[in-house]
């Protein structure tokens, strides 16, 4: 498979650049590199999802899977300052962008770790995870990164998912489907499907 942003350390030569978006209604500043995802703007997929996010009725902390140089995580956390928003990638150089796009915005209710899927994640009893999964890595990861959400989500938590319809919507629905009971389709814009599946206790 050729090098592409899900690896651990891009060989790609660096190139940073700088630049502002405006997400949930917040101007942020952000500095990006080759390799990592959507380097040039915030992609249409991540400003759906952190868009149309909304906070689940329960307590915890929030996890963004796949954080990238940091657009939806971010966003999260100053849309929410009073929960703490954990970041994880497995690109290490997307990771240290997104530490120093918190400190660009002086958002400080983060934690960024490095992790391959949920993999590394100690923390318990989410409130909702977040993904805009990497699609190119392939199926089995992102079917990792779901049953990874699953366990990590506390009851009444929720796992928002962006994904086009033609890079797999109907199967990630199924799999939601056969993992959490049901599942939602939030929003559809453009191909792209905002997805939101609740954990709930199991009926006896």
């Amino acid at each position: 498979m050729a090098e592409h942003y899900y690896s651990k350390n891009p060989s790609v030569k660096s190139d940073p650049k700088e630049w502002q978006a405006v997400i949930r209604d917040v101007r942020l500043r952000f500095k990006t590199d080759a390799g990592v995802f959507s380097k040039g703007e915030v992609d249409f997929g991540s400003r759906l999802l952190a868009e149309s996010f909304t906070l689940p009725e329960v307590d915890g902390d929030v996890l963004d899977v796949g954080c990238g140089y940091g657009p939806i995580g971010l966003s999260i956390a100053a849309s929410f300052p009073d929960r703490t928003i954990h970041m994880i990638d497995v690109n290490e150089r997307a990771l240290s962008l997104s530490r120093e796009n918190a400190g660009l915005n002086s958002i400080r209710n983060v934690k960024i770790q490095a992790s391959d899927a949920l993999t590394a994640v100690e923390t318990e009893g989410f409130a909702a995870i977040l993904t805009n999964p990497p699609i190119r890595a392939g199926k089995e990861t992102v079917f990792k990164i779901y049953n990874g959400a699953f366990s990590k989500l506390r009851i009444g938590g929720e796992l928002w998912v962006v994904i086009q319809k033609k890079q797999g919507a109907p199967s990630t629905m199924t799999h939601l489907e056969e993992l959490f009971g049901s599942v939602d389709i939030v929003e559809k814009r453009k191909g792209y499907y905002i997805l939101r599946a609740q954990k709930i206790l199991t009926p006896q």
